[in-house]
């Protein structure tokens, strides 16, 4: 009777193993199962509910930590905010200096978020460049031709912006000072002037293009520290094996092409990839992230690439 009470206990010890591995993978299917099915589609408010306590949880921890290590920083940032507000809401002397600083506040928040705007969201973005400042750096030249002249800005902000032209787009050339440059066969004026009064919204633009490729690169690091494998890295695992036609095997080849060479990913190898246009740059971005790229080596060599290099051949 012992010896069978024993074996039973036995049994039990051996079975409580497995059952335990049975529903821990139960409940991690479960789990990934829930996460799969939380969409904005599937579950609106239960997403929307999660979003705004994970933003909650997040400014909360922010201010904790500002707080027992940033006490002075956070009281300086307090003091300034406050004495903004004061400068914007009383009248006075410097009233029309403070809009000339929001001016230039609206300006380069502007063109940066059309840089933004142009690069996030996996190639899904908007083509700002074609939109904004191609045609902005067009009218311009356009106009410096017509003129003889490239000081026709009243001010750096003197630009295409929400719900506002550029003011010397609607004037005669008669309003502005005599052409200062002219030639035996007219009014001709260098590229090599024209550049600099397009120079900074390109360059602003160009930055919203490096700060729009960073999701791609926190999401990847993210997924690589909690120990997963981001999506978009199993499904070209899946779709190397498959063929979808001429055009996406050869995507796929490129991307297999980025992967095999991931030793190779450094300061210098971002900053080429960013300083051309290239399609492909939100896998590198992903690689960087899933292969542990630090992330100030990444983001240098994107803006310098990106807002430097790039734009300046894009305005060529």
């Amino acid at each position: 009777m012992g010896s069978k009470k024993k074996s039973i206990s036995n049994e039990n010890s051996l079975s409580c193993p497995e059952d335990r591995d049975m529903s821990i993978s139960g409940i991690h299917w479960k789990y990934q199962q829930e996460l799969e099915n939380l969409t904005l589609t599937r579950q609106p408010i239960k997403t929307l509910k999660l979003f705004i306590l994970a933003i909650a949880q997040y400014l909360r921890q922010s201010v904790a930590y500002l707080l027992s290590h940033g006490g002075l920083l956070m009281l300086l940032l307090t003091m300034i905010v406050i004495a903004g507000v004061l400068l914007v809401t009383t009248d006075g002397p410097h009233e029309k200096h403070v809009e000339e600083v929001l001016r230039y506040i609206r300006f380069g928040l502007w063109w940066v978020a059309l840089g933004v705007a142009s690069s996030i969201g996996l190639g899904s973005g908007l083509h700002t460049f074609v939109l904004y400042l191609g045609p902005h750096i067009a009218l311009f030249t356009i106009k410096a031709m017509q003129c003889g002249r490239v000081d026709i800005k009243s001010a750096p902000y003197d630009t295409i912006q929400l719900k506002r032209g550029p003011s010397w787009l609607g004037k005669d050339c008669a309003e502005f000072m005599p052409p200062s440059f002219s030639s035996s066969l007219g009014t001709r004026v260098p590229l090599s002037a024209i550049l600099p009064q397009v120079q900074l919204e390109a360059i602003l633009w160009g930055l919203g293009t490096a700060l729009g490729e960073l999701p791609p690169y926190f999401i990847s690091r993210a997924a690589n520290l909690s120990g997963g494998k981001l999506d978009v890295m199993e499904e070209l695992d899946v779709s190397s094996t498959e063929h979808n036609g001429f055009i996406a095997t050869q995507l796929t080849q490129i991307k297999c092409w980025f992967l095999s060479r991931v030793q190779y990913l450094n300061f210098f190898t971002i900053l080429v990839l960013a300083s051309v246009p290239n399609p492909l740059f939100d896998l590198a971005g992903i690689m960087c992230g899933q292969f542990g790229i630090p992330f100030w080596e990444f983001f240098l060599a994107t803006m310098i690439g990106k807002a430097i290099i790039k734009t300046h051949i894009q305005v060529y």
